[in-house]
């Protein structure tokens, strides 16, 4: 069982019995747009509490299949238990890195979209969108970046199907550290 299997079924796991087998079923059967939906509506609609790290992992792999725009909004509605966890997510905090031309040339004319910080070290885990002819920024991100936490530096660079890769070089940060 890979690694994504084995989050998927942990996050089925917050729900009841029932609905968690659906989610588990999604996921073997290939449907993991539907899984996640099935997921996060869940979550809501059982009001089951998640940390912070959590509804940052459902974000990613949101991410990942291709649902961040259509579950973003119900993702941020999940409530979030107890104190803040060491991921959190930033999304929809409206603000942006102007294009990033100078940061790295894989970047130049990106615009960075802040998405989830380390609470322990302050890095920050963003999207690099184009800009679109129309003015909005590219459905799907050309790059993941880790940040310093004042967004000035870049730490680490990952392709654009790598998303999950990226949150797991965050979580790893502080835990890597001396």
């Amino acid at each position: 069982m890979t690694d994504d299997a084995v989050i998927w079924n942990r996050l089925a796991a917050l729900l009841p019995e029932a609905e968690a087998q659906e989610v588990k079923d999604c996921w073997d059967i290939g449907e993991q747009e539907a899984g996640l939906g099935l997921l996060v509506s869940g979550i809501l609609g059982h009001k089951v509490l998640i940390s912070e790290t959590v509804r940052a992992q459902i974000a990613v792999l949101a991410e990942t299949w291709g649902e961040r725009e259509a579950l973003t909004p119900q993702i941020l509605q999940c409530r979030v238990e107890g104190a803040p966890g060491p991921m959190k997510l930033i999304e929809g905090d409206e603000s942006t890195v102007p294009e990033a031309i100078d940061m790295a040339e894989d970047l130049a004319g990106l615009v960075l979209v802040p998405w989830i910080t380390c609470t322990r070290c302050g890095q920050v885990l963003m999207r690099a969108h184009a800009r679109e002819s129309w003015g909005d920024l590219s459905y799907l991100a050309r790059h993941y970046v880790i940040t310093t936490p004042n967004r000035a530096t870049i730490l680490r660079l990952f392709p654009a199907d790598n998303a999950s890769a990226a949150f797991d070089a965050l979580q790893r940060a502080c835990s890597d550290a001396p």
